[in-house]
């Protein structure tokens, strides 16, 4: 990577390190505070509508991030400003007609997305979508927002905004925490609970716009004006790159609505989903932006250029950081999960029955970790070379894959009896979206190769069943590591067990991808030295 690329990864890792460190805090005072009960588990299908917009739209890395970096890339000020304020026009105008919507059809939605739950969480959710139907409409502003700044070299401010709205709820379910111990009436305090939390999450929405606005004026990007004055030829080609580029991210988030409908009959389900999944989440989200958001401006930079060789030499760089990277996590949260998840949530009202729960689904997650972010990589390679449809048509593919083995893999329920002769629980869930996300990294590859010619397939695939197989054994390796280290048990004790056991199996990992001779697993341990040890 160049000098430049190196910059901007640091200062992204550094960002989103401190964004994902905010977040682990407000998950850890929220297990504390709630563990897998009824204000949170109603809080896990409220945030699916606003969360779907703030992820899809509001979100750094996201397609109308993306997007914005692509349109962008060759604009002035002049022109840049007028662009985004006319897409900021058009797109708020529809959000915030979604908000009203969202708003007044509360109960329908939160019925809709969890048909199972009892009256009381259900009443619970309905109270906490109305107070979030507000971020719909500013998942917009702040996605263009933060595109925007990327466009125009300035990395860390969008990188460490949702630190700020973890810090809003922190400090928020911190002091219910603190009061709940004097409140008896538990009924009471599941409401109270629920409608801080919702209210916090709003505020930190807010934040998060507010926060980007002194550094687009510094940009010379802002502007607030109700006209539309871009070209309609540049306006049809945003919407070109946009529309099919949020679909696509659209339909993963889709999934994640299809596993929370088949929950609802799990009590604790969402819960627990949500707080495994955020284990997950927190190194993915921290390597995912380290990784995709560099390679995007180099993926549309090659493609301008012509110079395939050198784009399919980054493709195959980016596959070898995706896979190499979370094969080796997955092979520590699934030897390591228990020991993981006492760590990071074992304290409060957070219980052995939701210790056992959350750890379970950890491995679960682990094992589908490579293919989430590959899957990430190659639909940004097609962002870059302007082809989002193909990835909004494997996507509709996915959704329909997701839904047949979310209700194969957890009974297959029917009016007549359960069909399918397995029953995962809420495991079911999770490698049904492994599988989806399998499939869908097989089908963007092969189209990838219709698309650039000597991508090469057969190196692909042999590099990865040897990353695979050093994955199988570091897990193995990390188990027995962890039995061996003898100590009395204590938090101290257990995270020193952890970090050794996960520091000798990070030795073996890069030993054993020399041996086999990995291609590109130099520029993988490169890599891990100058973002991880210079953090």
């Amino acid at each position: 990577m160049s000098k430049s690329i190196k910059e901007i990864a640091f200062v992204v890792s550094l960002g989103t390190l401190l964004s994902k460190f905010g977040g682990m805090v407000r998950q850890l005072v929220i297990a504390g505070a709630f563990g897998i009960s009824a204000a949170y588990d109603a809080y896990s299908y409220a945030y699916i509508i606003p969360g779907f917009f703030l992820v899809l739209l509001g979100g750094v890395n996201g397609p109308l991030h993306n997007s914005m970096v692509s349109l962008l890339a060759e604009k002035n000020k002049f022109d840049s400003k007028l662009f985004i304020n006319s897409i900021n026009n058009i797109l708020s105008l529809i959000l915030l007609i979604l908000s009203f919507f969202i708003f007044f059809s509360s109960d329908l939605l939160i019925n809709l997305v969890g048909p199972n739950l009892t009256p009381g969480i259900k009443e619970i959710a309905s109270s906490q979508l109305k107070i979030m139907s507000p971020i719909i409409f500013m998942s917009g502003l702040i996605g263009i927002g933060f595109g925007s700044l990327n466009a125009k070299k300035e990395f860390f401010i969008p990188s460490i905004a949702p630190l700020i709205s973890s810090l809003m709820i922190i400090i928020s379910i911190s002091i219910f925490w603190i009061r709940k111990e004097n409140t008896t009436d538990i009924s009471q305090l599941e409401i109270t609970g629920g409608i801080i939390l919702a209210k916090a999450t709003l505020i930190g929405a807010l934040t998060q716009y507010l926060i980007q606005i002194p550094f687009l004026i510094k940009k010379g990007i802002f502007a607030i004006s109700f006209s539309i004055k871009s070209k309609y030829s540049e306006i049809k080609r945003g919407w070109r790159m946009i529309a099919p580029a949020s679909l696509s991210s659209g339909m993963i988030q889709i999934n994640v609505f299809t596993d929370l409908f088949f929950a609802s009959k799990i009590v604790g389900a969402a819960a627990a989903l949500s707080y495994a999944n955020f284990l997950v989440q927190a190194p993915l989200g921290i390597l995912s932006s380290t990784i995709l958001i560099p390679l995007l401006p180099v993926f549309v930079s090659l493609k301008k250029r012509e110079n395939h060789i050198k784009l399919i030499e980054k493709i195959h760089q980016g596959l070898m950081l995706s896979m190499g990277s979370m094969i080796f996590l997955g092979s520590i949260f699934i030897s390591l999960s228990t020991p993981i998840v006492v760590l990071v949530y074992g304290r409060g009202s957070f219980n052995q029955n939701a210790i056992d729960i959350v750890s379970q689904l950890l491995i679960a997650y682990g094992i589908g970790m490579p293919f989430y972010l590959s899957r990430d990589l190659l639909v940004r390679v097609f962002y870059g070379i302007e082809d989002a449809k193909t990835p909004f048509r494997i996507s509709t593919i996915a959704i329909f894959l997701n839904i047949f083995f979310d209700w194969f893999l957890i009974g297959g329920s029917s009016p007549w009896g359960e069909l399918s002769p397995l029953n995962l629980g809420v495991n079911g869930l999770v490698f049904s979206t492994t599988f989806v996300n399998f499939f869908a990294c097989i089908l963007l590859l092969l189209k990838l190769n219709e698309k650039l010619e000597n991508l090469n397939l057969s190196r692909i695939l042999s590099d990865n069943l040897k990353i695979i197989l050093i994955g199988i054994i570091c897990g193995i390796s990390s188990f027995f590591i962890f039995k061996i280290i003898d100590i009395p048990y204590g938090f101290l004790s257990l995270l020193f067990k952890v970090l050794v056991s996960s520091g000798i199996t990070l030795t073996i990992f890069n030993y054993l991808a020399t041996i086999f001779k990995i291609e590109h697993i130099n520029y993988l341990n490169k890599f891990l030295k100058e973002k991880f040890i210079r953090l």
